[in-house]
């Protein structure tokens, strides 16, 4: 799978304290279809990977929170470096929630941030290739 350009919406996440309830209902609304990504599982995570009826891969995911965060959706934008956004952003007047630089084997670099106005959104750029 070639990755999205960078600057491009090319993620977004559903948390849930209720994975299997948000799994009928978007499976259902979109046909959407839901399997276990396996880096997330192999580390004992509730995270499904969505795929759209017709896709041949992921568009976004599902993490089963287990009540530990309120449940919320949010979009994630591709960047070249996660850290230099980051500093881009609080530049312009946003602000950084929390940045995750070392997630682990297989797993992309990730932050959260709010634009000026408070709005949450999610930037990461994926693993290197194996």
């Amino acid at each position: 799978m070639t990755n999205p350009a960078p600057a491009t919406l090319a993620w977004f996440e559903v948390a849930t304290s209720d994975p299997d309830g948000a799994q009928k209902f978007y499976g259902s609304l979109f046909d959407w279809t839901f399997a276990a990504d396996g880096p997330a599982a192999s580390s004992g995570m509730d995270y499904r990977n969505i795929t759209a009826s017709g896709a041949d891969a992921p568009m976004g995911g599902l993490f089963g929170t287990g009540g530990q965060v309120t449940d919320h959706a949010v979009f994630y934008i591709l960047v070249a470096d996660v850290e230099a956004t980051c500093a881009d952003a609080e530049q312009l007047g946003g602000s950084v929630i929390s940045k995750h630089l070392d997630p682990g084997p297989g797993a992309p670099k990730f932050a959260y941030l709010r634009d000026p106005s408070g709005n949450q959104f999610g930037i990461f750029t994926p693993p290197a290739a194996a």
